[in-house]
């Protein structure tokens, strides 16, 4: 049987895994865009707050995938849990990086000018500030969702959701008729979601950030 066949055979669940995939990916970016933003908003102005958060988050990325998810089974069992958990704590440094770049890179003399029409402190943040950050913040994002199209492979490990189960499955029964199969197409899925997913956010981009302003 060659891959295409393969892939015809097993449309309909290949379809689920490769929805769930994207599902996990885009949800756990999203909490990890939540918690990020605010944790640059919380350190931007502070030097070292800020120089803090990166090397924390940056601490994060020297710990294996693999490894960490392996830690956190016998905390947390099998399934989602220990999938999402690395998949946030992963995103998290492209994301709070770029937040304070974003932040602290907003001319004062903007903020000055808000300040001067009767902006509050908040209303200064949301209105101004946190817009200029736009484009850097979503660009985080961005690199964060095509980090986590690959570790949530690794996910497969601890039962998770996605295509890293045809992955996982090829590379343990290799030498049978279709682990070739199996391995090549979890992995080629897994490329493509990412383009696909890397595509919308151009087009994200394009509907939301200014033409003067984008990175």
């Amino acid at each position: 049987m060659n891959l295409f066949e393969y892939v015809a055979d097993r449309w309909s669940r290949l379809g689920l895994q490769a929805w769930l995939h994207v599902s996990a990916v885009v949800q756990c970016t999203i909490v990890a865009a939540v918690i990020g933003v605010l944790i640059g908003i919380a350190v931007y102005r502070s030097p070292i707050g800020s120089a803090l958060a990166t090397a924390l988050a940056s601490t994060v990325l020297t710990i294996p995938s693999f490894a960490l998810i392996g830690l956190l089974i016998p905390v947390v069992g099998l399934g989602v849990a220990p999938s999402v958990i690395p998949l946030v704590l992963y995103a998290l440094l492209p994301i709070v990086r770029n937040t304070i770049v974003g932040l602290a890179g907003v001319d004062p003399a903007v903020t000055d000018a808000a300040k001067g029409i009767g902006m509050s402190r908040f209303g200064v943040l949301t209105r101004v500030e946190l817009r200029l950050a736009w484009p850097a913040i979503l660009t985080g994002m961005r690199v964060a969702t095509q980090m986590l199209m690959g570790i949530a492979v690794i996910a497969a490990y601890a039962k998770g959701p996605g295509l890293g189960s045809e992955v996982f499955a090829g590379l343990t029964n290799a030498g049978s008729t279709n682990s070739m199969n199996q391995a090549l197409t979890g992995t080629i899925g897994v490329v493509i979601l990412a383009l696909i997913l890397d595509g919308i956010y151009v087009l994200i981009a394009r509907f939301t950030v200014p033409r003067g302003v984008r990175v």
